[in-house]
């Protein structure tokens, strides 16, 4: 009687249909493209839109400060450079953009830093907080051209309140709005007065934000106050103050309502900054070339600016 030999057992793995790998590859790709096309479909909307209003319009201004037009003839004349070069070697406007980097430094630094002085008076005050930062916020909430006729007011050297407080110390109230030596400050003074309230709110939210852990330890480890807010607060208010500081220079840039109002770009020029001067030379001195090649001045300004904060503020931003 013989042994029955164990019949080998193999473990063959299933053959694979052909053409199962190509069927799975169309797949795919009809897949994905009906996700592009759905994303197409959704984004084209607004890319549209932004192309339209806001690409398109930027070179058709680059297109502009190259010529020469008092916007009556037909066409404008093609004068290539002609703008930029009489623009940066005119003295006056030089002094446009002196006056316009006063405005933006000065605009901005006080800003932020009474915004933040503001934001950690309202962390203290435990009573009438929210009427403090209401009553901090709402001038920012108003019209330029409603704020300026107040100021206007305020300014009077013969029936506003500036009178009455240099009265109490036996001086006379300056000529705010019609003296070249106090037009921009006055300026100045207003537009922070506005926007101060702004930045106050914003950093009022990023500190009532920041992680309590964090603070308890430092002062765990010893830290008085200015210590925790030097070391600890500072740096986790980075990236809040990397946003105001674009924010505000734009804006700052581009203030345009309170001159308008309040002095006109005068006197003497005293307060043209590069916003009035594009309007002025737009649309008081008809030259739409000049007026188009301030614009493009600006532009490039903003972006060296913005580009220069992102690269190297941002370094110093610590993000938690």
């Amino acid at each position: 009687m013989t042994a029955e030999r164990p019949v080998p057992t193999t473990s063959a793995k299933p053959r694979e249909r052909p053409g199962a790998e190509p069927v799975q590859h169309r797949n795919r790709s009809r897949r994905l493209r009906r996700e592009y096309l759905l994303f197409a479909l959704f984004a084209f909307p607004n890319l549209a839109l932004i192309a339209v209003f806001a690409y398109w319009p930027v070179i058709g201004n680059a297109y502009l400060s190259l010529t020469r037009w008092d916007m009556i003839a037909p066409s404008p004349t093609f004068v290539g450079f002609e703008n930029y070069i009489h623009l940066l070697t005119d003295p006056s406007f030089l002094r446009v953009l002196r006056i316009t980097v006063i405005w933006v430094v000065v605009v901005v630094g006080v800003s932020l830093i009474g915004g933040l002085a503001l934001a950690l008076l309202f962390t203290t005050a435990a009573r009438g907080r929210s009427a403090a930062s209401a009553l901090a916020f709402s001038p920012h909430i108003l019209s330029g051209a409603a704020v300026a006729a107040v100021w206007l007011f305020l300014f009077d050297p013969n029936y506003g309140l500036s009178r009455a407080l240099f009265s109490l110390f036996g001086l006379d109230s300056p000529h705010w709005t019609t003296s070249g030596q106090w037009a921009l400050p006055a300026l100045i003074i207003v537009s922070i007065w506005k926007g101060v309230g702004f930045v106050a709110i914003v950093y009022l939210s990023a500190l009532q934000s920041l992680p309590g852990d964090v603070l308890e330890a430092a002062k765990l480890d010893g830290a008085n106050r200015w210590q925790v807010f030097r070391y600890v607060k500072l740096p986790l208010l980075s990236p809040t103050t990397l946003f105001l500081l674009v924010t505000q220079v734009i804006a700052a840039f581009q203030s345009f309502d309170l001159i308008a109002m309040m002095t006109g770009g005068g006197p003497a020029g005293a307060t043209t900054t590069l916003s009035w001067f594009i309007y002025n030379e737009g649309f008081r001195q008809f030259k739409a070339g000049s007026a188009a090649a301030g614009a493009m001045i600006m532009f490039v300004l903003l972006m060296v600016v913005t580009v220069v904060q992102m690269r190297f503020v941002e370094k110093k931003v610590h993000y938690r």
